[in-house]
């Protein structure tokens, strides 16, 4: 590395402009499946109802973080055109023809995708609230500053890159450090593959890992989490001792941490979390000088101002994130600024120790006392003890996660009455969100709300009867609900 060019970083940088764009285009394409039955003009949390209300006080408008829809009235039909519109420029991304031309033409597409997915997420109240749809805004933001493919990636950008990932892993190793103590005694992931919110093909199998198997999971993530990321800083060793090993001190770094979180997407689902992780982990990946076969020309005066200028911005921006850190009540996936730069990230603080779900039952019987009840099954989180959970992620099933969330809580949210009343009309979009409907298409009379707890089931039960989870009823939550109130 010199003092404005990270020639060996030619890769990561083309992982990471690739990397990226891809996972916006997961992004808006899950929005352009989800957001209308969720959040739109007939949604669970209908958008259009928070922007009124936003509009009528000046300080609510001032809590409003940046969304077009705030000039630009929301409609179902404008959010599709955004959507579209979206991943058209992050296909063209990911193939890398904008990194063809002059490096000013991907900084306005990243841009683009920036602003477009942040104009969602500020409407997209409790159905938006991911850590992950802060981390895909903060990547976009800065992939817009890494160049074209006729010059090498600024130096200023890869190292905020790195900040990026330290904040990211390290900010969730304290989390997890100062959470529950089951990530001190070692025990969290005994219990963490099994009540996580969507578990994968590969949970239960993972989840019936010996217990001291699963202690070094736990070492492990202490390790990758709390060690590692320092490590990630390395090459910048080379702009005082250029000799020194300072590369690969670097790309095991990423490595690591990389190798980590594939072990993650194998065993749950957590929507692009992981795979973003994976990208950005790629930024301490760099080949020693001459390995890519070619060399780059310099980066042009104004690219270094505009860079530079970005560096600062940061460097100003970071300081709360930083002292986040090491607070001792560091919060978890918090954003310090309107543009959702330089936040801090966190997750799995403490783990849940049994898993509860609430499965949702509809009859078409006219007396709910003695009626032939049916389940409605979500596609990612468990319902039928005999399907085996699917991989969804890096798409991110919104509902089932917000189902996960509901038996944490001290009472049901509001979207959730709505959904009730959603499935009592037979709602088309909204049963499109399900795996199935046990009535197809028809209306029920009464729907209700069971409370179960479920488990794995051991290799012995499976063998005994092909079930995958063992459940055991516990409560009925919701008492039979009509459309007639009755």
């Amino acid at each position: 590395m010199d003092g404005f060019a990270a020639v060996e970083f030619g890769f990561a940088r083309e992982v990471l402009q690739r990397g990226i764009a891809a996972l916006y285009l997961v992004a808006f394409l899950s929005t352009l499946n989800q957001f209308r039955p969720l959040l739109g003009e007939r949604g669970l949390l209908p958008a259009p109802e928070l922007l009124d209300w936003v509009a009528g006080s000046k300080s609510r408008r001032r809590m409003l973080r940046p969304t077009v829809f705030a000039r630009i009235r929301y409609t179902d039909r404008r959010l599709v055109v955004l959507c579209w519109a979206g991943m058209v420029i992050a296909g063209l991304l990911a193939i890398g023809i904008p990194q063809l031309a002059p490096p000013w033409v991907p900084m306005i597409c990243f841009l683009l995708l920036w602003g477009g997915y942040m104009s969602i997420t500020s409407i997209g109240q409790t159905f938006y609230s991911f850590g992950w749809e802060m981390l895909l805004l903060e990547a976009g933001f800065l992939a817009a500053f890494l160049g074209s493919a006729d010059q090498p990636p600024p130096t200023v950008v890869i190292v905020l890159f790195w900040w990026l990932v330290f904040r990211l892993e390290f900010g969730a190793g304290m989390i997890k450090l100062r959470g529950g103590r089951e990530w001190r005694d070692l025990t969290a992931l005994m219990y963490h593959h099994e009540t996580q919110p969507m578990p994968g093909p590969l949970s239960r199998q993972a989840h019936l890992l010996p217990k001291w198997f699963h202690r070094g999971e736990v070492i492990g993530s202490h390790f990758a989490q709390l060690a590692v990321p320092f490590f990630l800083f390395a090459p910048l060793g080379a702009l005082w001792l250029p000799d020194g090993p300072w590369l690969l001190i670097g790309a095991i770094a990423g490595a690591i941490i990389i190798l980590t979180q594939l072990w993650l997407v194998l065993t749950g689902n957590f929507a692009w979390l992981n795979w973003a992780t994976i990208v950005i982990a790629f930024s301490a990946i760099g080949l020693p000088a001459g390995a890519e076969g070619r060399q780059e020309p310099g980066i042009p005066l104004s690219w270094i101002v505009v860079t530079s200028a970005i560096g600062i911005l940061y460097l100003v921006l970071s300081w709360p994130a930083l002292r986040n850190l090491f607070a001792s009540r560091q919060l978890m996936n918090a954003s310090f600024n309107r543009w959702q730069l330089a936040n801090a990230y966190g997750a799995f603080g403490t783990v849940t120790k049994q898993r509860i779900e609430y499965v949702v039952e509809g009859t078409t019987d006219a007396d709910p006392d003695a009626a032939d009840w049916r389940e409605y099954e979500f596609k990612g989180k468990p319902t039928d003890v005999r399907r085996i959970p699917r991989q969804f992620a890096p798409y991110q099933l919104r509902l089932d996660w917000l189902m996960w969330f509901l038996p944490l809580g001290r009472s049901l949210d509001d979207w959730f009455t709505m959904l009730l009343v959603r499935l009592l009309e037979a709602d088309a979009p909204t049963l499109r969100m399900l795996h199935r409907d046990p009535f197809d298409g028809e209306q029920p009379a009464w729907v209700r709300v069971i409370s179960y707890r479920y488990r794995f089931a051991t290799r012995a039960e499976h063998r005994e009867s092909g079930v995958v989870w063992v459940r055991d009823r516990r409560h009925v939550l919701v008492r039979p609900l009509g459309l007639s109130g009755s």
